[in-house]
């Protein structure tokens, strides 16, 4: 990253963070085969990992053969769970990866959180992620509300969850809440956008992981493989969506929004422009991230009530 170009988009305490997650990628060397690339993804997450808050319980679980973390917060939650779908491009990820932020949602929004270890690609290619993500939710759902929640990847899974029950004549969560989601069957359509080449991740990435996931022909009129093909999104979840505005997904968030907005369905978007693709990781490195963290617990609180 050179700091007299791209970065200077960037909000001033995030440059320290993409620099340092930088160093820790050169630093992990040549990928090569997957288990290394998700074993790197791994530590990258443990490098900026925050200590779980006190009083939250976990807990193992499953729905069927789908793993499950439950994330109980101190006292007495609120009526409805959250259903947490991690990033990681359908390749990468686990419970692990993104434990300290399920931690801390549940301790902040106060709600009990449930972390899915959906199956990953290319050993289980779409509608693998997405069939556990119902399965679980299936589970959770049988005796309480739920808001499902989700970063990259995983924002995918949850706005392709609402569609999927929408199909299915099954009742829609509480609320969707979206970390910048990757939704577009076709993340090249930003190309030549200052966005498009962001530090982290860019559109080719991105185009990557959604080949990776989809396998060929690519899958992309499929509105439950890409929540932006579907030509009608009314009836779905509340949304509250946040954005990176230096990242390649930060069309799809904005889009989204708006044609959600436009089929009747309430909308919260944010999107701080100083903010990259990941900055969950860097919650705890930015005042500006850990403000739009801040606004996101707050929306899965009012949804969770």
């Amino acid at each position: 990253m050179d700091d007299s170009g791209l970065a200077r988009w960037l909000d001033p305490e995030l440059r320290a963070f993409v620099r340092e997650t930088e160093r820790l990628a050169a630093a992990a060397g040549a990928l090569g085969d997957r288990d290394a690339a998700r074993a790197n993804y791994l530590r990258l997450w443990d490098a900026f990992r925050a200590p779980r808050p006190a009083g939250v319980a976990v807990a193992a679980a499953e729905a069927g053969s789908v793993k499950l973390r439950h994330y109980r917060p101190p006292g007495t939650a609120r009526a409805a769970a959250a259903l947490f779908l991690h990033g990681g491009g359908f390749v990468l990820g686990d419970l692990d990866s993104h434990d300290d932020v399920c931690a801390e949602l549940a301790a902040r929004a106060g709600v009990e959180v449930v972390a899915v270890d959906y199956r990953l690609a290319p050993e289980h290619r779409y509608p693998a992620a997405l069939d556990d993500a119902e399965a679980a939710y299936r589970q959770v759902a049988a005796d309480r509300p739920v808001v499902v929640v989700g970063d990259s990847a995983g924002g995918n899974l949850a706005a392709a969850l609402c569609l999927r029950l929408r199909r299915l004549g099954r009742p829609q969560p509480r609320g969707q809440v979206l970390f910048y989601p990757l939704l577009a069957a076709d993340p090249l359509r930003v190309a030549g956008s200052r966005a498009a080449d962001a530090p982290l991740l860019t559109a080719a990435e991105c185009a990557g992981f959604m080949q990776i996931y989809g396998g060929r022909p690519l899958p992309a009129a499929d509105p439950e493989f890409a929540p932006l093909s579907a030509a009608d999104l009314s009836g779905l979840a509340p949304a509250a969506l946040f954005a990176a505005g230096f990242d390649p997904l930060s069309r799809d968030a904005e889009d989204y929004a708006a044609l959600l907005h436009a089929a009747g369905v309430p909308v919260r978007y944010r999107a701080d422009p100083g903010l990259v693709h990941g900055w969950l990781r860097g919650r705890h490195r930015s005042r500006l991230a850990a403000e739009a963290f801040t606004a996101a617990i707050e929306a899965v609180a009012a949804f969770a009530t």
